[in-house]
């Protein structure tokens, strides 16, 4: 007999994720995938390399093509977002995203694609995150599995950006690169669009409690900086977070951004709003005015920083 609690629906992200009492989860955003081309038409080479393959953390590596012998270029770490539950750096949405953000930078990019809640519960996300960013800087001496890394990165012009919930393991990723160190890595910056953290007023959402079970709740500093002590350690000299007027995180990116200010971290810290648009607009529809905007101006961070 078919269990009758099979299709009552435990937990549901929009229109994008489905989780069900019985354990089945069905994803309807970031399950296609586009295949690597050392060769694009876009003039962007990309890769896909194995980080952890006892756990099968996986990442994109994209490049310019016409990158010169010798030429290092500034390296940006990219987490995606989704709520911990949907994406990856090979659907088309982020994919055709970061492509672009390496194509007005002129950098090289690695996006990374860690495990997704529920199957994989918080803290798995951030465990992962860490192994890559340190994967990443075993290429430091030039002895690293990846070519391109070895080759073309400029580990003194190392950036962490992402949006959403990747845009809060940035920041996460920040803080451990701060109080732990990366082997040389130095991180000048961390883009962070339309960045999912708690509520001010209000604490948690039924998200987080579900992809971390174990929580805390608004006492849980991944979730809460302001409650952070190691916030005055956060691993860059700049910040930049985009949120958007109609977006329902809005008031988290510049709750984030008053305690960031407000707090002993002792670098620059910026945030821009885009008038008129929803959370994430620019993966929904990129070819618009304000998603260029967006996208010019994550390029103007990156590159400001080598003259500074």
């Amino acid at each position: 007999m078919m269990n009758p609690s099979a299709n009552e629906i435990a937990y549901q992200l929009g229109s994008f994720f489905r989780a069900y009492k019985d354990g089945r989860v069905e994803r309807f955003f970031g399950t296609d995938r586009i295949p690597a081309s050392i060769n694009s038409p876009h003039g962007i080479s990309f890769k896909d390399v194995q980080i952890v393959q006892e756990t099968g953390v996986s990442a994109r590596v994209f490049i310019p093509t016409n990158t010169n012998s010798g030429q290092r270029l500034p390296l940006l770490v990219y987490f995606h977002g989704g709520g911990f539950l949907i994406g990856s750096p090979f659907c088309s949405a982020y994919h055709n995203c970061v492509t672009s953000i390496v194509t007005k930078a002129n950098i090289i990019a690695i996006s990374v694609d860690y495990r997704l809640a529920p199957e994989h519960p918080i803290p798995i996300a951030y465990e992962d995150s860490w192994a890559a960013l340190k994967w990443i800087a075993s290429h430091c001496d030039g002895g690293g599995p990846e070519s391109w890394l070895n080759d073309h990165a400029d580990f003194g012009r190392v950036f962490l950006g992402g949006d959403s919930a990747g845009a809060n393991i940035a920041h996460n990723m920040g803080i451990q690169a701060g109080v732990e160190g990366l082997n040389g890595v130095k991180v000048l910056g961390i883009c962070l669009v339309h960045p999912y953290f708690g509520r001010k007023e209000s604490g948690v959402d039924e998200c987080w409690t579900f992809v971390s079970p174990k929580t805390s709740g608004f006492n849980d500093l991944r979730i809460n900086p302001s409650l952070d002590s190691r916030l005055a350690r956060l691993g860059c000299s700049k910040v930049l977070i985009f949120v958007a007027e109609k977006d329902k995180l809005k008031e988290r990116g510049v709750f984030y951004y008053e305690t960031l200010r407000e707090s002993e971290w002792d670098g620059e810290v910026e945030i821009v709003e885009t008038e008129g648009e929803e959370h994430v607009f620019h993966l929904f529809n990129p070819s618009c005015e304000n998603a260029f905007a967006l996208l010019k101006k994550f390029a103007s961070f990156i590159n400001q920083r080598l003259i500074s």
